[in-house]
């Protein structure tokens, strides 16, 4: 894929950053009108509808024979894994919490790069792992003590795991797959899964279609998933994966503070510190300072 321009690349970042910030409260607001899973389910469906408008006229790049095992494995990490894991967890906690400790991806994202990928790491990553993972401890210490729900922890580490892996194998796949259909299709295979298990162990008259759940349903399945996936596809495809991913931290500080203002959750102590060392860690991990010449 070739590379973006700068302002472009800015462009794209900033409407990542914005949309998947809001995302959390949207989505924390929308679980109180419908299941988790179904509530998963149909949001991505719905993206993957509407980016299947613009994956058809591009129908000669399918190669659905050749690339299926992509599509599929891609859908389980970035659709099954992250979305499941993260719809489910957001009712044990609050959703700037659960964001903050679901954003350690971008370390986890600048392991997998140095293993998988080939990407540097030298001594500023290490300490800056070391550093990621103290923060999600500090944010997470309350957990042990019944204060923070130990089950959401472990579905923000679950889901943080699910996307790192996604996002490097779409990096490894990318010279050979369509950017388009893989998100298109991810959206579909993992969307289809997702609402077969809510259906199943779910009860669709639990939804409740109003107003505010419909327009937050359609706002998280356009602005959101269909067109926040590609956005990051398409930065991670021109460029490092770990590189993006030191962007996303901002993501969570969006979330805290939307979470604040639009569900009155609490800033509390703790989750700044380990906010901070989060931050610092994937500054550490993923940026690469030039020696001196």
């Amino acid at each position: 894929m070739k590379q973006l321009s700068q302002k472009r690349t800015v462009l794209i970042l900033s409407f990542l950053v914005i949309m998947w910030g809001i995302n959390w409260p949207l989505s924390k607001m929308a679980l109180s009108y419908s299941p988790p899973l179904l509530f998963a389910g149909i949001r991505t469906i719905l993206g993957g509808i509407i980016l299947l408008a613009v994956a058809l006229p591009r129908y000669r790049l399918l190669n659905f024979k050749k690339n299926w095992k992509a599509y599929l494995i891609s859908a389980v990490l970035n659709i099954i894994v992250f979305y499941g894991f993260q719809t489910v967890g957001l009712g044990y906690m609050p959703a700037g919490l659960f964001s903050a400790i679901v954003f350690i991806e971008p370390v986890l994202l600048g392991i997998f790069s140095w293993m998988w990928l080939g990407e540097s790491m030298y001594p500023l990553k290490i300490a800056g792992l070391v550093l990621g993972f103290a923060g999600v401890a500090v944010i997470s210490s309350g957990g042990f003590t019944g204060s923070i729900s130990a089950a959401g922890i472990l579905f923000a580490l679950i889901s943080a795991l699910g996307w790192g892996l996604g996002t490097v194998y779409v990096k490894r796949t990318s010279d050979r797959v369509d950017s388009i259909w893989m998100v298109t299709l991810q959206l579909l295979i993992g969307g289809l899964f997702l609402l077969a298990a809510g259906s199943s162990t779910e009860n669709w008259g639990n939804i409740d279609w109003n107003v505010p759940f419909v327009s937050n349903l359609l706002f998280i399945s356009v602005f959101v998933i269909a067109f926040g996936w590609l956005a990051f596809f398409t930065l991670v495809g021109s460029g490092e994966a770990s590189k993006v991913g030191s962007y996303t931290f901002l993501i969570p500080l969006i979330a805290i503070f939307c979470s604040s203002f639009l569900l009155h959750e609490t800033i509390t102590l703790n989750l700044l510190a380990g906010l901070c060392l989060i931050i610092i860690s994937i500054c550490f991990v993923n940026i690469k300072f030039k020696s001196n010449p």
